[in-house]
């Protein structure tokens, strides 16, 4: 039982060692790739007058032309599955697509028309 646990015990402590080291080697994923909700860049930013689900559409949009972008696709919001089937209530369909593909079109402008800002 000793050796037992001492192997294991040696498992465990050289996991640890190797692991946080290797994620921090892969640094931050490229910005084509980012997720999460709220701009990263100023043209990342939803219009003011946007309500809650307006900029989520419009965030959802941006990620769309992201992920396009990223894998070398032509973009084309009709292909995004999240603009055909957005997953909010009935109600508030209309409001996410159209924020959506607006953002989809600020997206596509900067990340694919060459207009990024570095």
């Amino acid at each position: 039982m000793n050796l037992r646990n001492a192997l294991l015990g040696i498992v465990a402590v050289t996991t640890l060692a190797f692991v946080p080291g290797s994620l921090i080697a892969q640094g931050p994923p490229p910005p084509e790739y980012r997720s999460g909700y709220g701009p990263q860049q100023p043209w990342e930013t939803a219009p003011p007058e946007y309500q809650e689900i307006e900029r989520r559409g419009f965030h959802d949009g941006i990620e769309g032309a992201r992920k396009d972008y990223g894998n070398h696709r032509r973009p084309d919001v009709n292909n995004r599955d999240e603009y055909r089937h957005p997953h909010v209530s009935r109600q508030d369909r209309r409001a996410y697509r159209e924020a959506f593909r607006r953002g989809y079109s600020v997206g596509v402008e900067h990340l694919m028309n060459g207009n990024m800002r570095r």
